[in-house]
């Protein structure tokens, strides 16, 4: 590794919710690898969970700066957003998030690192480095096939031609013909009133975007090159690919995110007395929380569809006397052996690199949607919120390494309603037959395509590669 390199220093400003705080701790992981200091700024109740991610890595500083809890109504001490947060709570945040400027400025002036990471939904962050002269790249924690997807619908706004919400309409001047619903887009690009506030937001997210440095995006040019070409060379976005940043530091999968719930020694225990690709590992990211006869749901089709299956539950994980109504009497003696329930946070990574694990019925977050990629498994798509139907179209259209549960609509970070019925069906085809076998044979093929992707003259290699050199050059002219 280039001397030089030593001399740079990047900071790091991420979102603070799991699913966008995860992969940007593990980028600085990743550039401090290649000789560059590396800082973490955070809130002062977010350092144990960004501490235990780095623990082995002495090229990362942390500095904090203060959540504005009080000045925007929201209950002392809650500096991170997730299933546990109210839903009505979002917007607090958003603001709080607005109010980071002031005192990142102040960092900003008295280190002047070389670059600045930020969360997309910093838009501010781009003026800020810019007032001190500093590159600001944007972290986008999702697929090039989504941002693609988002900025097309934006600009060409197609959901206007259609009549109703379940006419499908096809996404303008876009690689692959790819069809969509008004009920299958993210609440930001809906014409009701409602989004109007958000809609502007992601305005000002794409302006802050274009005005910026670069994107980094937590891909691999192989797994989608037609919309890592679309993002840079029509739609005019500087972007490097440099993931999956899961696959980096291997060692230490079971320290991403919270505290496992279950120990990872009776998990592994658990997956190493089956047989491999036999167990359907089920599980919604850090936000989806369903409600209690969603949830009877889900056990009834798990139960039918006979496949052995590790579960993870948010429900009463806050509350271990609850009372859990949602689950079938007597549910857990008849799948006893078959099935393990985790309740809370599980070691995902560590779960979906098992040769044990062959199936994946995922909400088609960008992260758990890369994740179950890098590890060769076949994804069942339930898509919930966001640009999850964006990704799940990616996974079962574009890449074909994955079968939808069928027709959704997106209802918000609640998720959407499925019968058992329609999770046995998707279970059963995606374990058993001949079109299990082909779509396992595809995964699998992109899950060596990652890991060289990360090796030395890999795609995602020789960019991180590039940004680290043009940082360098920049940094020298000054």
């Amino acid at each position: 590794m280039c001397s030089e390199n030593s001399q740079l220093h990047i900071f790091f400003l991420p979102n603070l919710a799991h699913g966008h705080m995860i992969p940007m701790v593990e980028i600085a992981k990743l550039v401090a690898s290649r000789g560059v200091m590396a800082t973490i700024v955070t809130t002062p109740l977010n350092v144990p969970l960004v501490s235990r991610t780095i623990s082995t890595c002495t090229k990362i500083n942390i500095l904090t700066i203060k959540f504005p809890s009080a000045e925007v109504d929201l209950p002392e001490g809650c500096e991170f957003f997730d299933s546990n947060t109210p839903l009505h709570m979002m917007p607090r945040f958003m603001k709080a998030s607005s109010l980071l400027q002031d005192p990142l400025e102040q960092l900003l002036s008295a280190y002047h690192p070389d670059c600045f990471v930020a969360d997309a939904f910093f838009t501010w962050a781009t003026t800020a480095a810019a007032k001190f002269n500093i590159p600001r790249l944007v972290f986008q924690g999702t697929s090039f096939f989504a941002l693609c997807a988002l900025e097309c619908i934006r600009l060409y706004e197609p959901q206007k031609n259609v009549s109703s919400d379940s006419e499908t309409f096809v996404i303008p001047n876009f690689p692959d013909e790819i069809k969509l619903t008004r009920m299958q887009l993210p609440v930001i690009a809906r014409t009701s009133q409602d989004s109007e506030f958000i809609a502007k937001l992601f305005k000002v997210v794409s302006d802050s975007e274009e005005m910026s440095f670069g994107v980094l995006v937590n891909s691999f040019y192989e797994l989608e090159p037609a919309y890592a070409d679309h993002y840079r060379k029509v739609l005019g976005r500087k972007a490097w690919h440099i993931g999956p940043v899961s696959l980096y530091n291997n060692e230490e999968k079971a320290k991403r995110g919270n505290e496992s719930s279950i120990a990872e020694n009776d998990c592994l225990k658990w997956l190493d007395s089956k047989k491999p690709d036999s167990v359907v590992y089920v599980c919604f990211g850090s936000l989806t929380k369903f409600n209690d006869s969603q949830l009877r749901e889900i056990a009834l089709g798990l139960e039918a569809a006979g496949q052995q299956f590790i579960w993870v539950v948010k429900k009463g994980e806050n509350n271990k006397e609850e009372k859990e109504e949602w689950l079938p009497e007597g549910f857990e003696k008849r799948i006893e052996g078959r099935g393990l329930i985790i309740r809370g946070w599980a070691p995902q990574v560590l779960i979906l690199d098992h040769e044990a694990v062959g199936g994946f019925v995922t909400h088609c977050g960008w992260n758990s949607t890369l994740e179950g990629v890098a590890a060769g498994v076949s994804m069942i798509t339930w898509p919930g919120a966001f640009e999850q139907f964006y990704n799940e179209k990616l996974v079962t259209e574009v890449l074909k390494i994955g079968v939808s549960l069928g027709d959704k609509t997106c209802d918000g970070p609640l998720g959407v309603s499925i019968t058992s019925e329609a999770l046995e069906k998707a279970l059963n085809r995606i374990m058993v037959g001949d079109e299990a076998m082909e779509i396992r044979s595809r995964v699998k093929a992109f899950a060596e395509k990652a890991r060289q992707a990360l090796k030395e003259g890999g795609s995602s290699y020789s960019d991180l590669n590039a940004l680290i050199e043009e940082l360098a050059a920049t940094s020298k002219h000054k």
